[in-house]
């Protein structure tokens, strides 16, 4: 007898009320969540919708992000007796940008993006994308801002008194060093949104923490389904980490 037709012996024997041992009823839960009527599909559409969300997400929050840091940090660096009311008015922008995301809930951002921007839109991935990445660009726009910062100011003078520009100091002599100081908290909000997307069920949109409650929904048991699912989060957060760990160890072995 095979693995699969064991489990339905086991299903058969339940439903006629036989008593089955622990390891009988782990089978026939894990059998349940995720074999039974092909329900391992669900949770390969909702890794690959949370992956698309995350990575999506992800890439416009950096350019938000950095986008934001460098407006605030050329504010920051200017000088006084030369004043620029447009980069002021920026300047003004992104600290109420920075302010009102950071200060709200991200549930309340998905739902007013999904249930009010753009109530009549089906691409779900698409809104989620936006909610998130929106989000994610004021926490990176502070993690950038402080990694500018974190770089020596005589670092900027000695690029401007060889005739560099301000975008030319920045792109080949800051940046390359506040990159290092960054990529830690970088790590750390690519992890936690990665996780945070797991609130998306509240749209209706099937990643995996959806299908897991769609699974539980069908078998009255959330044990298998959702310790399955927390242990897919924590292979991906632990995928995640080993990559920056190896970037970091990349980018340290160039100071050598």
């Amino acid at each position: 007898m095979d693995w699969t037709a064991w489990c339905e012996s086991l299903l058969d024997r339940a439903r006629a009320g036989t008593p089955l041992g622990l390891w009988e009823e782990l089978n026939k839960d894990f059998y349940q969540a995720f074999i039974q009527e092909g329900r391992w599909n669900l949770y390969l559409e909702g890794i690959g919708n949370t992956l698309k969300v995350a990575v999506l997400a992800l890439i416009l929050g950096v350019a938000l992000g950095l986008v934001a840091a460098m407006i605030r940090t050329f504010h920051d660096q200017q000088r006084e007796e030369r004043p620029s009311l447009l980069l002021s008015f920026c300047n003004a922008l992104c600290q109420v940008y920075t302010t009102v995301i950071r200060g709200t809930p991200m549930m309340v951002q998905l739902l007013i993006m999904a249930f009010v921007i753009f109530k009549s839109s089906r691409n779900l991935v698409g809104v989620a994308s936006l909610a998130f990445g929106i989000n994610s660009g004021a926490y990176v726009a502070e993690i950038i801002r402080g990694g500018l910062m974190s770089v020596d100011a005589g670092q900027m003078e000695a690029g401007r008194s060889l005739g560099l520009s301000y975008m030319q100091t920045m792109r080949r002599i800051i940046i390359p060093q506040a990159v290092k100081n960054i990529l830690p908290a970088l790590g750390n909000e690519l992890i936690t949104l990665l996780k945070e997307t797991s609130i998306v069920t509240v749209i209706g949109l099937r990643d995996l923490t959806k299908a897991a409650q769609l699974v539980t929904s069908k078998t009255y048991g959330g044990f298998m389904a959702l310790f399955g699912v927390a242990l897919v989060y924590l292979a991906m957060v632990m995928v995640l980490t080993w990559l920056m760990n190896l970037l970091e160890r990349r980018l340290r072995s160039s100071d050598r």
